[in-house]
C-alpha cells in the first residue's frame, strides 16, 4: 500500500500568477519612489541614519556624515556610540516619524529602551549641511538622542541587596549581606566568593548597569547567578548636570537551586582532604543535586572512564561488539611504542571482560582503529569542546582529528591520557547520558520542576547506550569498581587512574658488560589520578556521579568508595 506524503506537493505557480506578482511588486516600488520624491534630501537621509541606529549599523551611519567626519577614524566614530550605548544600558531603540528640515535641522522622536533606566524618550536634532548634498554636521552630542552640544552622558547608579541563593529545599545557600548559611561549611563549598570584577567581564557589567565599585559574584554559585541575585540597579542617567531619566533600585527574588544540602553534604565529607572533586547529576532533568571541590573548574586527564566514550564510539561504529575477543596480555604495542595495562597487568578475552577490567592492551588499539575523526565526533557528542553553560564551568577537551597526531596519539586519547583533559562534572554528564539511555541532559544548578525531551539530545543509539550500561554494571561486580558496590542497587560506573608523570623505568642501556638497566621505580600514588564516574540504581537511574581526586592513586582504590558513599546519600535523597 503506498503511503501519501506527510508534505503536500505545491505545483509551480501559473504564469498569470507571476505576472501578477510581478505587478503587485513593481507597484509597491512606484508608490515608495513617489512618497519619496517630494521628500528633501534631509529628511531621506536622516530616515536612513537613524534606521541604521536601530540596526546598529554604525559604518552606514558614518557615511552620512560630513566629508570631514567620514575622513576621520571609523573605529573612534564607532566606539562613542558603543560607549554611549553602554552607559545608558541601552538594549534596543526606535525612531519615531522623521520630521521636516526647519533651518538645516531634522527632529526625530526616539524612544531608548534602556535595562537600568526603564523606557527614555527624547528628541535627535540632527543638523544638516546645505547644498545638493546635505550631509550629517556630526558632533560627539548625536551619540545619544537629548544631548546637547558640550553635554556628556553620564550615570550615577547603585545596586540593591543581593538577593538570596536556596537549595532545592529552600535551606538559604548565601542570605544577606554577610551571605551566611545555616549548613556552615557545606554551604560555603558551593557558594563561591564576592569580589572586584575581573576585566574579562568588566563590559558586560557596565552594559547591564552595574556601578563601577560593585561587588559581584567571582566562583561558585555568586558566578553562575550573579546577573540574576543583583537585581535591577537604579539612579540617574545626565546629560552634562541635567537628569535624562531616573529609576529606582528592585531587589531580586531569591534563587531556587538543584543544590539539595544532603547530597552536598555527602559530597563534600567524602572528598575530605583530598584534593579534586566530586559532581551529583540527575540524568533526567539534567539537575546538579552537589559540587565539591573543583568539580566543575578543575582540568585533568580522565583516564580510563574515557573508555565510556571510546566503548560507545567502537560499537556504534561496528568495529567491535559483544562477541568480539582478545589475546590476554600484559601490554600492546602502537607506532613502535609499548603501552601496558596498569600495575603490568594480564587482561583481554571478551569486549565486555576487557571493558570490566580496564584493558589498555585491547582499547588503545580499538581507539586507533576507530580513528581521530571517529573519536572526536563521539567525544564531542557526550559534550568535550563545548560550553557547558554555566558560568565558571571549565570546558573539557580532546585536540581536533588533525592536531590529535598518529595512532600512538589516538591510542593514548581512547583510554584518557595523551591531551585529553575533562572535570568531574563532565564525566558525571557522561555517565548520565547513559544512565539516561544516549540522552544528554543539559546541566543546569537552577531547580527544575519537570524533565524535558527537547533539553536532552539524543546523541548516542538507544541500543549503544544500553549495553555500554550494562558493561559499566559489570566493572562493579565483577572488574575494577568493586568498591563502589552497593548491598541492594545495582550500581553502573567506570573507573580511571590517569598518568601524571610517567611510572616506567628508563629503557636499558648497552654497555661492555651487559646491558645496563636502571632499578624499577618505587610505587607513587602520586603519580596519578583517581577516577570514577557511575550511575545508579542501573535499572531506573535518579542519579549520576563524577569523582575527581588528584594525586591520589588507584581509581578504584580512592575513588570508588567516595562515589559509594554519595552515591548512598543521593538515593536517599532522590527517593
Amino acid at each position: 500500500m503506498l503511503m501519501a506524503s506527510s508534505r503536500m506537493r505545491r505545483s509551480p505557480p501559473s504564469p498569470q500568477t507571476v505576472v501578477a506578482i510581478a505587478l503587485a511588486l513593481a507597484a509597491v516600488v512606484i508608490v515608495a519612489l513617489v512618497m519619496s520624491a517630494g521628500q528633501p534630501p534631509e529628511q531621506l537621509r536622516a530616515r536612513s541614519f537613524v534606521y541604521a541606529w536601530e540596526r546598529g549599523d554604525y559604518r552606514a551611519m558614518h557615511a552620512l556624515t560630513e566629508r570631514q567626519q567620514r575622513n576621520g577614524p571609523l573605529a573612534r566614530f564607532i566606539a562613542a556610540y558603543r560607549t554611549s550605548a553602554a552607559t545608558a544600558t541601552t538594549s534596543s531603540l526606535r525612531a519615531g516619524k522623521v520630521g521636516k528640515a526647519r533651518d538645516g535641522v531634522v527632529s526625530i522622536p526616539m524612544t531608548i529602551r534602556t535595562r537600568a533606566f526603564g523606557e527614555v524618550r527624547r528628541t535627535l536634532r540632527l543638523p544638516f549641511s546645505g547644498g545638493d548634498d546635505p550631509r550629517v554636521k556630526w558632533t560627539p552630542n548625536l551619540v545619544f538622542p537629548g544631548l546637547a552640544r558640550g553635554e556628556r552622558l553620564t550615570r550615577d547608579l547603585a545596586l540593591p541587596r543581593r538577593a538570596d541563593i536556596l537549595a532545592r529545599d529552600g535551606t538559604p545557600l548565601a542570605q544577606g549581606q554577610e551571605r551566611s548559611s545555616p549548613l556552615g561549611a557545606v554551604a560555603s563549598a558551593i557558594v563561591g566568593e564576592l569580589g572586584v570584577p575581573p576585566p574579562e567581564r568588566a563590559e558586560r557589567l557596565v552594559e547591564l548597569g552595574f556601578p563601577d565599585d560593585a561587588t559581584v559574584g567571582l566562583t561558585g554559585l555568586e558566578r553562575v547567578f550573579d546577573e540574576r541575585v543583583a537585581g535591577k540597579p537604579g539612579g540617574e542617567l545626565r546629560a552634562g548636570s541635567r537628569v535624562l531619566a531616573r529609576s529606582t533600585a528592585l531587589p531580586a527574588n531569591a534563587v531556587r537551586t538543584s543544590i539539595d544540602p544532603a547530597v552536598q553534604r555527602a559530597a563534600v565529607e567524602a572528598k575530605g582532604a583530598y584534593v579534586g572533586g566530586v559532581a551529583v547529576v540527575r540524568p533526567r532533568t539534567g539537575e546538579i543535586l552537589a559540587l565539591s571541590g573543583i568539580a566543575f573548574s578543575g582540568l585533568q586527564p580522565p583516564g580510563s572512564t574515557f573508555k565510556i566514550i571510546t566503548l560507545t564510539g567502537v560499537l556504534e561504529a561496528e568495529i567491535a561488539g559483544p562477541k568480539s575477543s582478545y589475546p590476554v596480555q600484559t601490554k600492546t604495542t602502537i607506532e613502535g611504542v609499548d603501552l601496558e595495562n596498569a600495575n603490568g597487568e594480564s587482561c583481554g578475552g571478551t569486549l565486555r571482560h576487557s571493558f570490566a577490567h580496564s584493558c589498555n592492551s585491547v582499547f588503545a588499539p580499538l581507539g586507533a582503529k576507530l580513528g581521530g575523526r571517529r573519536l572526536v565526533e563521539t567525544a564531542e557528542a557526550f559534550g568535550f569542546n563545548q560550553d557547558l553553560g554555566i558560568p565558571g564551568a571549565a570546558t573539557s577537551t580532546i585536540p581536533p582529528p588533525d592536531q590529535i597526531g598518529d595512532d600512538l596519539a589516538v591510542g593514548s586519547s581512547a583510554i584518557g591520557q595523551g591531551l585529553v583533559q575533562a572535570t568531574a562534572l563532565q564525566m558525571a554528564s557522561v555517565a548520565a547520558t547513559i544512565a539516561a539511555r544516549g540522552r544528554r541532559p543539559k546541566l543546569t544548578l537552577q531547580r527544575m520542576e519537570r524533565a524535558s525531551a527537547a533539553r536532552r539530545p539524543q546523541v548516542v543509539d538507544r541500543d549503544v547506550a544500553r549495553l555500554v550500561g550494562r558493561y559499566m554494571e559489570t566493572v562493579v561486580d565483577d572488574g575494577t569498581g568493586g568498591a563502589a558496590a552497593i548491598s541492594g542497587v545495582r550500581v553502573a560506573g567506570k573507573t580511571g587512574t590517569a598518568e601524571l608523570r610517567t611510572t616506567q623505568a628508563p629503557d636499558c642501556l648497552p654497555a661492555p658488560d651487559g646491558p645496563q638497566c636502571p632499578p624499577a621505580l618505587p610505587d607513587d600514588p602520586t603519580d596519578t589520578d583517581a577516577w570514577f564516574a557511575a550511575f545508579a540504581p542501573a535499572g531506573q537511574p535518579r542519579v549520576a556521579v563524577g569523582v575527581l581526586l588528584v594525586g591520589a592513586g588507584v581509581g578504584g582504590d580512592t575513588a570508588a568508595p567516595v562515589a559509594k558513599q554519595v552515591l548512598v546519600a543521593a538515593l536517599e535523597a532522590t527517593r
